[in-house]
């Protein structure tokens, strides 16, 4: 393989983006400049939740993967600290992660990425869905902390992306009873068609407690309290939600029930799991698809949260292209994989 027709960077598949999702915390980069810690210092492309398709492969990647469809993991570990060995890669001080300081994101025509961190996804999963692996992958770690399996009792706090697709995977693990908190009832109403068993109106008592586990996806100190103290004896307790850096708990009541609280940060060894349930039908991504821009609406698509009515915007480079040539672009990377097929 010539290196005119590799990406010049050694394992990395480029790509053609199909798919790139906006996802809230991501917009507070573009209205805020920071999140937490991680603060924008300079100009910076967003985007991390993505898909794509294979247009041309670095050395030492087969040439047979020119043409496919990929879902795109966008944190880059070290893969040598203490974190990563043990398989904790998510907590590696040294990952590159797409669209955060001062890493670049995916909200772009082309990318290159590892190739490890570009999935295959078959036909069963759309391009929409194939980015929306990304905010599943945080759904499926937080019921891992929760433990959710068959007959588990959650409760849900936020009913925004991650709170859906959280609520998706507790179904699909087999929990029976989820309720599901927000203020804002258009996305109670998403919750329901998610898997929700019952839904409340964050701040009401409609819910009553003795939950096996409490996951929250707001960020809110009030939901936080009051979830804390729905949970019986020697359950879970999981923030997922970004909210204020510090915040008040009921220690007494954490003591007293002996609770188990943690964190998570994003996610480790999801992927897989992830592509089956979607592939399988289990979790149903495009119906969080509330919205779709081409490259050229970037700043529509990420106030498009402001909307209550909104659930995810997506972006896709080639919106506005026709269908002959979306067809003309398949030629064309079908003739170019034939192309460097011959030439390795």
């Amino acid at each position: 393989m010539s290196t005119s027709r590799s990406t010049g960077h050694p394992g990395r598949p480029r790509g053609s983006m199909t798919t790139a999702v906006l996802y809230a915390p991501r917009v507070h980069y573009y209205e805020h400049g920071r999140i937490g810690d991680f603060v924008v210092r300079s100009p910076l492309v967003l985007g991390h939740e993505s898909s794509g398709q294979i247009v041309e492969v670095g050395k030492g990647v087969s040439l047979a993967r020119v043409g496919e469809r990929v879902a795109i993991e966008p944190g880059e570990a070290c893969g040598r600290c203490d974190q990563c060995r043990t398989g904790r890669y998510n907590l590696c001080p040294n990952i590159r992660f797409h669209g955060t300081p001062p890493v670049d994101g995916t909200l772009s025509e082309f990318v290159a990425v590892k190739s490890e961190l570009a999935y295959s996804v078959p036909d069963e999963i759309s391009d929409n869905a194939a980015a929306l692996l990304e905010p599943l992958s945080v759904g499926i770690w937080a019921n891992r902390k929760a433990c959710s399996q068959v007959g588990t009792s959650l409760l849900i706090a936020g009913a925004g992306p991650i709170g859906l697709v959280t609520t998706m995977v507790a179904r699909a693990a087999g929990a029976t009873r989820i309720a599901v908190s927000d203020v804002n009832r258009n996305r109670l109403s998403a919750a329901l068609a998610c898997g929700a068993t019952e839904i409340a109106l964050a701040g009401s008592d409609n819910v009553a407690g003795g939950f096996d586990a409490f996951i929250d996806c707001s960020g809110s100190s009030a939901a936080i309290d009051a979830g804390v103290r729905s949970v019986r004896p020697a359950g879970s307790v999981v923030l997922v939600g970004m909210g204020a850096d510090e915040l008040r708990l009921p220690l007494g009541v954490i003591q007293q029930r002996e609770l188990l609280i943690t964190g998570t940060f994003r996610y480790a060894n999801t992927w897989p799991i992830a592509i089956a349930l979607a592939a399988s039908g289990r979790v149903s991504l495009d119906d969080l698809v509330t919205g779709e821009y081409g490259l050229a609406d970037v700043e529509q698509a990420l106030t498009a949260g402001r909307d209550p009515h909104s659930v995810k915007a997506v972006v896709r480079p080639a919106l506005s292209d026709t269908r002959s040539a979306k067809g003309e672009k398949k030629s064309e990377l079908q003739a170019k994989k034939s192309e460097l097929q011959a030439a390795g």
